[in-house]
């Protein structure tokens, strides 16, 4: 969608399109360039927990307390991106990777 910049650590109101949810999403992917599909990879908080592995609780004056699922990602076009929330700090970002790195079986560097 022209003027609008969606970046890696944006939080973002989403239409994830099951049973009508919208919800907030955090931006995990780096933002396509010109020649690449226009996808970004999002990863859904929720404030239904289930306190697994998974799950990163993170503060934020946009969200509601609850947190962060890596087993809830997504592949979204920006369309469905509706409204910018916030950012998300880069020590936060530290701890969304170490449980991204966890869900994939990734080691992160310097680890």
């Amino acid at each position: 969608m022209p003027g609008r910049t969606i970046q890696r650590s944006d939080i973002w109101i989403a239409d994830l399109g099951y049973s009508g949810k919208i919800r907030p999403v955090l931006v995990i992917s780096m933002p396509p360039t010109d020649h690449e599909r226009a996808l970004f990879i999002v990863m859904a908080h929720t404030t239904a927990r289930w306190n697994t592995q998974y799950e990163v609780s993170i503060s934020h004056p946009a969200l509601q307390p609850g947190a962060f699922d890596a087993q809830q990602i997504f592949l979204l076009p920006p369309v469905k991106l509706e409204r910018k929330l916030g950012v998300l700090m880069p020590a936060q970002m530290a701890q969304i990777e170490v449980v991204l790195a966890r869900i994939l079986g990734l080691t992160l560097a310097g680890q």
